[in-house]
């Protein structure tokens, strides 16, 4: 497949998955509404006010946060590390983006990530790991991948579909006591439609981990998306496999790293070798399948 084929392709998908979870948010807060009090509208109305108000929380101070739970430390001058320093300046020049911050992560085990609102207050945060154990022309594959992130605006992207799977927990288990207390109460609008009132308790049930799947199909989906933008800013898509391999290998987890965060790395920081829906990430012999053939 062409490069740019190949990102327009997955830009596409993301459009489609986005969009279908934006509406999944809405159903389930339409869903509660309707179990508890019969009716869908006011589910409608509140879910859309409450997201937003806690997405745009999640999102105003997501950088700090993601480099406090993975205890980043701030680069803050070119003297302190210069080789990083330049790689992340180059890579953001030839991207066309401001120039992020830069994090280091005191951990053994190669990785990377990048979080932040925009390319302008974005940041970029590697583990001695990945600068300890790869070549110079593999580290700048995986900055490569993680500017690209950026210029894409996929943390921005990242951190809103984390937010609105906070969100569908929240509203999930607000929704499950609600009905508890209702039930105790005998207190129940004999109207309801018993099929719509069963799709809404299974929904119920069930929205929390289908919020997950659907964040981890956007999560998977970027990450070619970089995958591909990233060979195109180095032109050599080889060192990008290369270090992508390197990191697969390794079996040792980032300890630094947390679950909430596992989406935005690199590779899975976790190491827990799973496939197919349940994956933050793609396979990565398939990543390196891709890049191989560009």
């Amino acid at each position: 497949m062409l490069l740019y084929e190949q990102i327009r392709k997955n830009k596409v998908k993301t459009v489609f998955i986005v969009t279908g979870f934006v509406l999944f948010v809405l159903l389930v807060g339409a869903a509660i509404s309707y179990v508890n009090y019969g009716d869908a509208i006011p589910g409608l109305i509140f879910t859309p006010i409450f997201s937003l108000f806690y997405v745009g929380i999640v999102v105003m101070s997501s950088t700090n946060i993601v480099m406090k739970m993975n205890r980043a430390q701030e680069v803050t001058s070119v003297e302190e590390h210069r080789f990083l320093w330049h790689t992340v300046e180059n890579m953001a020049m030839v991207a066309r983006v401001p120039m992020p911050r830069i994090f280091i992560i005191n951990d053994p085990s190669p990785n990377a990530f990048a979080t932040g609102l925009k390319p302008e207050k974005a940041a970029v945060a590697v583990t001695t790991g990945l600068l300890d154990r790869l070549s110079r022309e593999e580290v700048e594959g995986v900055i490569a991948h993680e500017v690209a992130h950026i210029k894409n605006y996929d943390v921005r992207l990242s951190t809103v579909t984390l937010a609105l799977v906070s969100v569908i927990a929240i509203m999930s288990d607000i929704g499950s006591r609600m009905l508890f207390f209702r039930s105790i109460g005998g207190r129940r609008d004999q109207n309801q439609n018993p099929i719509l009132l069963i799709i809404g308790l299974v929904l119920l049930v069930l929205a929390p981990l289908i919020a997950m799947l659907i964040n981890m199909a956007i999560s998977r989906n970027r990450e070619f998306l970089a995958d591909a933008s990233g060979a195109e800013l180095t032109r050599n898509p080889d060192a990008l496999a290369s270090a992508l391999e390197k990191i697969a290998n390794v079996e040792t987890p980032v300890e630094q790293a947390s679950s909430a965060s596992a989406p935005l790395y690199f590779s899975d920081p976790l190491k827990k070798k799973v496939s197919g829906l349940f994956s933050t990430h793609p396979d990565p012999v398939e990543r390196i399948s891709r890049l191989r053939q560009m």
